[in-house]
C-alpha cells in the first residue's frame, strides 16, 4: 500500500510499531505502565465518535443523579 493512500488508523498503527521495534526498553516500561493504570487512549481508540460522545453523556448525567439523590 502507498503510504500516500494508508488511512490515518493504519498510519498511527505503523508509526507505533516500527517506534516498538526501535526502543524496546521503553516499550517494556510503556506496557508495565499500561497494563498497571490502564490507557483512554486504547479504550477511545477503538470506538467511534458516537459511542464515544454516549458513554461521556452516561456519565455525566450518572454524576447529576448521583449529586441529586445524595
Amino acid at each position: 500500500m502507498d503510504f500516500r493512500e494508508e488511512t490515518p488508523e493504519a498510519k498511527r498503527e505503523r508509526l507505533r510499531q516500527e517506534e516498538l521495534k526501535g526502543n524496546p526498553m521503553g516499550t517494556f516500561g510503556d506496557g508495565m505502565n499500561r497494563a498497571q493504570f490502564g490507557s483512554l487512549s486504547d479504550l477511545v481508540g477503538g470506538l467511534g465518535w458516537k459511542v464515544s460522545g454516549i458513554i461521556i453523556m452516561l456519565l455525566v448525567i450518572g454524576y447529576v443523579i448521583y449529586k441529586l439523590v445524595f
